[in-house]
């Protein structure tokens, strides 16, 4: 469970330039990278990268991919970063839409067939449930197995998601059920479910951190929104609901008046590259689009679901904005609230 308090952490990339940097022309070399709180790279790979480009890298963390998103926005005007990583395919056709990124397609393209528009795909994986196997056990309840199953009495006060407006994940599993009950359904879905007792939060690492129970701080709550990889790093101490998985890609783009887009396109093939492509799994949980080697504990216990949920992102992109206040109205108007 220690391993997993790094995604919290993002590293402190701002590091010197070797020699190379003294060969490049004058002027400012470094690379501003806008991202979310679970970009964690080791600090020899940046190096090494530092090195052989003569860039520097900078990195900036708002928190989740939500507030990535927002950030991108608020500042399209005048923009204080060269590129981004962790725009989610829920958002990516909005971004795009925005035209907020500088057309750019690298030569080594691994994942060339999640492109959307300007962006490249980095990595993917699958949102889902993780479950607490022993509390279902202990208490002889029966096991949750998809999103129906949430609104059941017996699983009343068990879940705990995270907003949409704010967190990657959240917006996940609010997508999925979009998804899964239709224009004209999910609101009802949602009232359940809240009359139920989920619990929201505002990130997923509180949510899984503090109000899982076996997250670090022994919550309350078994059910937590969060990946079907998460489990790899707890050898299977928990577990996946896999009928609730929800197919998440997540890209880089050089945005549109970068100071440094020729750097912002060193970085993108960096991270394409096999050598940064198979760090992805042990240090940001999901799968890598290049076809790398993946831990061996992966294959037991990082699975990804058979039959995920594909919500049509494109038609999300053109409705978020009114779904996300609709789902804000039902929030605000809960029960016990």
């Amino acid at each position: 469970m220690r391993k997993l308090l790094a995604i919290a952490a993002v590293s402190a990339l701002a590091l010197a330039g070797c020699s190379a940097a003294d060969q490049k022309a004058s002027g400012d070399n470094t690379i501003t990278v806008l991202t979310h709180d679970s970009f964690n790279v080791p600090d020899e790979l940046i190096k090494k990268f530092e090195g052989e480009t003569g860039y520097q890298v900078k990195t900036t963390a708002p928190g989740d991919a939500g507030m990535v998103f927002t950030q991108l926005l608020l500042n399209k005007d005048a923009p204080q970063v060269d590129v981004v990583f962790g725009i989610d395919n829920f958002s990516a056709y909005t971004a795009v839409d925005e035209g907020l990124f500088e057309d750019y397609k690298p030569e080594n393209d691994p994942g060339a067939e999640y492109r959307i528009g300007e962006l490249s795909a980095i990595d993917f994986g699958d949102v889902c449930l993780n479950i607490d196997h022993s509390y279902f056990a202990e208490k002889g309840i029966p096991e949750p197995e998809t999103y129906e199953d949430l609104v059941k009495p017996e699983y009343q006060n068990l879940t705990v998601t995270t907003n949409p407006t704010s967190s990657s994940p959240g917006l996940a599993f609010f997508v999925g059920s979009v998804a899964k009950f239709g224009d004209d359904g999910w609101q009802d879905y949602w009232k359940q479910l809240f009359a139920n007792g989920v619990k929201v939060d505002q990130s997923w690492s509180d949510a899984f951190y503090t109000d899982f129970t076996k997250g670090d701080g022994k919550g309350e709550y078994p059910l937590v929104v969060s990946y079907a990889s998460s489990p790899a790093y707890a050898a299977g101490e928990f577990g996946t609901v896999f009928g609730t998985c929800v197919r998440q890609v997540e890209y880089a783009g050089v945005i549109k008046g970068a100071k440094n887009p020729d750097g912002a396109k060193a970085f993108i093939d960096f991270m394409l590259s096999d050598e940064f492509q198979s760090i992805i799994p042990e240090e940001m949980y999901m799968y890598p689009v290049a076809a790398v080697e993946l831990p061996a504990e992966w294959t037991q216990y990082a699975k990804l679901a058979d039959d995920p949920i594909v919500p049509d992102a494109e038609k999300i992109a053109k409705n978020r904005e009114s779904l996300l206040k609709e789902w804000t109205a039902l929030f605000e108007a809960r029960v016990g609230a």
